[in-house]
């Protein structure tokens, strides 16, 4: 369900759905927690395509956001559609989450 791809020392998770609702959350959280269960990961979650996410969804991106903090990492958004990033404001989540629109900027977020 996921693709994981690595620049400059940053993993770059990509999504082969493009719903992330109840049916998939566990599955997905489990994947995204391999990648983020080690020392000071650093992660981007590529929205590119994805059109729809319920709030298992978002729960899901709750739920591996702490397990990155717990490891002393980073996780990061980027390339969300309009109507994802309406509904992370919406859910008030632009507070906890850093989102960005263009994958490269959010790439170079990690060399500040």
């Amino acid at each position: 369900m996921i693709n994981i791809e690595k620049r400059n020392k940053v993993d770059i998770i990509s999504f082969n759905v493009d719903k992330i609702n109840a049916l998939i959350a566990d599955d997905l959280k489990n994947e995204i927690i391999r990648v983020l269960d080690n020392a000071n990961p650093r992660v981007i979650l590529d929205l590119k395509g994805v059109h729809y996410i319920d709030s298992t969804g978002f729960g899901c991106f709750l739920s591996v956001f702490k397990t990155a903090k717990n490891n002393f990492g980073l996780m990061k958004f980027a390339c969300p559609e309009p109507a994802i990033i309406s509904l992370f404001e919406t859910l008030n989540l632009t507070t906890i989450f850093e989102i960005f629109e263009d994958l490269e900027d959010c790439i170079k977020s990690f060399r500040v």
